[in-house]
Order: C-alpha cells, then sequence, then structure tokens
C-alpha cells in the first residue's frame, strides 16, 4: 500500500482522501476521480486498466512524464479520432487517460 500511496501521490498527482487504520484500504483523488486502493490476498485479482477520459491530454502527458511516471505507450491517435497514452502503477494495473475527438 505505501508503494502504490507514494506513486499515485508522486507519480500521479492525487492526493490522499482516506487510509483505514490497519493500511490495506485507501482512497486516493484526483480532478473529480477517486480510485479505492487495497491490498488483496496474493492469487486472489490480477492487475487490473482503468480507462479515464480527460481533457487536456498533451499537458497531463507532460506532467505525469515529468514526475516519473511508468508511461508504457506515448499518446497515439486512434484511427477512430481519440488520442490516448497509459501508465502502469507498481503493482502492474494500467490506467489509459484518452481525449475524445471533438469535431
Amino acid at each position: 500500500m505505501e508503494d502504490a500511496l507514494q506513486y499515485y501521490t508522486d507519480q500521479l498527482g492525487f492526493e490522499v482522501a482516506a487510509v483505514l487504520p490497519d493500511r490495506d484500504y485507501a482512497i486516493v483523488e484526483r480532478d473529480d476521480v477517486a480510485l479505492h486502493l487495497f491490498e488483496a490476498p496474493a492469487g486472489t485479482h490480477g492487475p487490473v486498466a482503468i480507462h479515464a477520459f480527460v481533457w487536456g491530454l498533451d499537458e497531463l502527458h507532460v506532467e505525469l512524464a515529468g514526475r516519473g511516471a511508468r508511461v508504457t505507450q506515448g499518446i497515439v491517435q486512434q484511427p477512430w479520432g481519440n488520442r490516448d497514452f497509459r501508465v502502469v502503477d507498481p503493482a502492474g494495473n494500467m490506467i489509459k487517460f484518452t481525449e475524445v475527438h471533438r469535431p
């Protein structure tokens, strides 16, 4: 949990909203998004993927890369018009940030 909290605050710019006393469950928040982080017994959960729709994709990419986030895919223009990039946290969970194409 400590590694996750440090990554989400330092590299992704979230703020810690709550941590339970046993430090096995926490909530981090940023820009009206709340993520609930929890420790799971080994083998009960695998890495997950989160898809977040954002405005200002270029600025967010520069910010997170500058904070040392593990960017696994730079900004890609998709054939359907959206643009996105991906980061991975220390547990292998992926967050894809997408900016929707506006005609």
